[in-house]
């Protein structure tokens, strides 16, 4: 299938990398208002360059639009894709409310295209293999599920582009923008929160409107009690993993962004020593901590062939906007309670 990129920055570069890798999808063309934006990864690729959206989006080769825009600047361009006909593809936060995301599933669901958000940090062995495990009971009754997201961001970075820790374009600081992906993590292992208190604060970073450090209590639909913290003002020299933990009456397990720090279950099985001997973190470098630069391909890349084979299947991605949906309904409610000096706030 022929994909196209909206967005030409940082992401879009990692968006068209990972599409040159991938089995079922090649990259086609890319989207940019700026002329020398557009035609710089273009040609860095070989493909077509568009500064007219509306000539983007007509064009009849191009099947499934990716996209890195801003994260407040996602919406239009995704209703835009799905009214001409595409799939999308968007990067996390699929939009910043849950309201936004409901309208652009019905608008999927109207065109009959496939509507799918980027949970890139999903695809990995890992997680795979913490999914397997949750799902088939090997933790007991779930009694704790938290993640904890401790990273560097410096004010270079807020000041880097004036959207950038921004209510409008951002929907949220370290937790919308920073967290989500250890937050997704989170719901997709342990299933859904019932209620939330929480705290948020700005108190390392100058001329943002948002939060820099947040503290989350979680009460499970489960009966599981939990915790989120999620920071931008954590400095380490190498950088702190982003990490979701869970714990059982039979097992706990502790996962630091792609490793296991702890993979323990009072019934062993003939499979635990593998991922013991595989799976086990060592001196890794944290996953974008410090430098959002480094994160790496080829989760996007899985990502992207999983949205392929939805479609050729007729079927629902895994990362599909009802999934995307549950983290942001969450970030929305922390901030909710944050605004209302720690009241409970419930999800159902």
């Amino acid at each position: 299938m022929k994909f196209g990129i909206i967005g030409t920055g940082s992401i879009g570069r990692l968006h068209a990398q990972a599409i040159r890798a991938m089995s079922g999808g090649t990259l086609h063309s890319v989207y940019n208002h700026r002329p020398e934006s557009a035609e710089a990864l273009a040609a860095a690729h070989g493909v077509k360059a568009f500064t007219s959206l509306a000539d983007f989006l007509a064009d009849p080769e191009l099947e499934i639009v990716t996209i890195g825009t801003p994260s407040g600047a996602h919406f239009d361009p995704a209703l835009a894709a799905l009214q001409a006909g595409k799939h999308v593809a968007c990067e996390k936060p699929l939009e910043i409310t849950a309201a936004r995301i409901d309208q652009l599933a019905a608008a999927a669901a109207a065109s009959g295209k496939t509507l799918a958000a980027i949970l890139n940090r999903r695809f990995n062995p890992a997680m795979t293999a913490f999914k397997a495990a949750c799902d088939g009971g090997r933790l007991g009754k779930i009694v704790s599920a938290s993640c904890y997201v401790k990273w560097f961001r410096d004010q270079a970075y807020y000041d880097s582009a004036a959207w950038r820790g921004t209510w409008a374009l951002d929907g949220g600081g370290a937790l919308m923008n920073q967290a989500i992906h250890a937050i997704d993590a989170l719901l997709h292992l342990a299933g859904p929160v019932s209620s939330v208190q929480a705290n948020t604060a700005c108190l390392a970073h100058e001329r943002i409107e948002v939060e820099d450090v947040a503290v989350a209590i979680l009460e499970f639909e489960s009966g599981a009690r939990g915790v989120i913290e999620g920071s931008t003002c954590c400095w380490s020299s190498d950088g702190h993993p982003a990490r979701v933990q869970i714990c059982g009456t039979e097992g706990s397990v502790f996962l630091a962004d792609e490793t296991f720090e702890v993979w323990d279950f009072k019934n062993e099985l003939p499979h635990d020593a593998e991922i013991r001997g595989s799976l086990m973190r060592g001196s890794q470098a944290a996953l974008g901590a410090n430098d959002p630069k480094a994160i790496q391909s080829v989760q996007h890349q899985r990502n992207f062939e999983e949205v392929v084979a939805a479609i050729r299947e007729g079927r629902e991605p895994s990362t599909s906007a009802a999934e995307a949906r549950k983290a942001v309904a969450l970030i929305e409610a922390i901030y909710q309670s944050a605004a209302s000096d720690g009241a409970k706030i419930r999800l159902r």
